[in-house]
């Protein structure tokens, strides 16, 4: 079965209520369970302390209203791993919303460390109490690492969006990174990891699209570049991002954030075709979104139709990435603009 096969029968298994388990095979299923304890037993027990809540408000004296974000998901949503909180993605975010926005913001993370996709439903009961403009959701990582079946982790993922949209919340979904190079999974996992991830990614994005969010794939951000520079880009249990790999993700991210929110450049309104953008079939766009980390992906529509042959049109964008913005740490109290 080819990739673009793979990702439909996901999305489809998971819409509904497949099991996805011929995928893999029930032998191979059992090698990977059992290696996947290894891999956790080498990255060894998540760490008491408490992880730096970048919860709080952004952009002390820029103009408001404020744009509230809920930031949902697993230990890379919550900066795992790093001692500061201007470290974490969620102060990445809200200052660099903040800044490049020039809008104050409302950060409040609901993310947990070691959380699956299963996971999401009690963080979105608590971020809809908040009311926020926008949910950004990075998630899949330990549906990997904890032989998740591919469809459950979609069907979960899919269920998520589909109650934030039906309050009337944005959602941008970082999806799931390739996992292939991560030094703590050793093979067969870390074979199979890489396809593996690869193809959840391509199933969430089908996944998120069909429920009216926004895709942004994170792809070999944790992948090639993470490898060759590991000391630099991963923490040291060699598997969450160090400082500055959350950094590296925050740059990927940002720009489809800024333009969920309204908040982006006024000339990336409409794809580029010399830079690789375009209009595609969701499943074709979301093969392609897998092999480019910061591809972001977006239902369209093509002469008034939402569907075309195959299936639902999406837009392919490669926003421009911005100058970092030095993230500061949130003000626990809303400071007038």
């Amino acid at each position: 079965m080819g990739k673009a096969g793979a990702a439909r029968k996901l999305a489809s298994a998971a819409a509904y209520g497949g099991g996805g388990l011929s995928l893999l095979g029930a032998g191979l299923y059992g090698v990977l369970t059992a290696e996947a304890r290894l891999a956790r037993k080498t990255i060894g027990e998540v760490s008491p302390d408490p992880v730096p809540d970048a919860t709080g408000w952004y952009g002390r004296g820029k103009p408001g209203p404020a744009a509230k974000i809920a930031l949902l998901g697993d230990s890379s949503a919550c900066g795992y791993g790093v001692d500061r909180v201007e470290d974490t993605l969620g102060a990445l975010i809200g200052s660099g919303v903040a800044d490049q926005g020039d809008r104050r913001a409302y950060l409040r993370a609901f993310c947990e460390v070691g959380a699956v996709s299963a996971d999401l439903r009690h963080q979105i009961d608590r971020a809809l109490t908040i009311e926020p403009h926008l949910a950004v959701i990075l998630i899949g990582g330990n549906d990997v690492t904890h032989v998740t079946l591919p469809s459950q982790s979609v069907q979960h993922l899919s269920e998520g969006v589909r109650r934030l949209r039906d309050a009337g919340v944005d959602v941008v979904v970082g999806t799931c990174p390739d996992l292939g190079t991560i030094k703590p999974i050793a093979p067969p996992l870390k074979q199979v990891a890489r396809a593996w991830s690869r193809r959840l990614a391509a199933a969430q994005t089908i996944a998120v699209i069909q429920q009216g969010g926004r895709t942004v794939s994170l792809g070999s951000v944790l992948g090639p570049e993470f490898a060759a520079a590991p000391a630099l880009l991963f923490g040291p249990d060699q598997f969450h991002p160090s400082a500055e790999g959350y950094r590296a993700l925050a740059r990927i991210l940002l720009p489809s954030i800024l333009d969920t929110l309204g908040l982006g450049p006024d000339d990336e309104d409409r794809p580029e075709t010399h830079r690789g953008e375009g209009v595609l079939p969701v499943t074709r766009a979301a093969i392609a979104a897998v092999n480019e980390p910061g591809t972001e992906l977006d239902g369209t529509e093509v002469g008034g139709a939402r569907h075309g042959v195959r299936g639902r049109w999406v837009e392919l964008r490669h926003r421009r990435r911005r100058p970092q913005t030095e993230a500061a740490a949130p003000e626990l109290e809303e400071v007038a603009g």
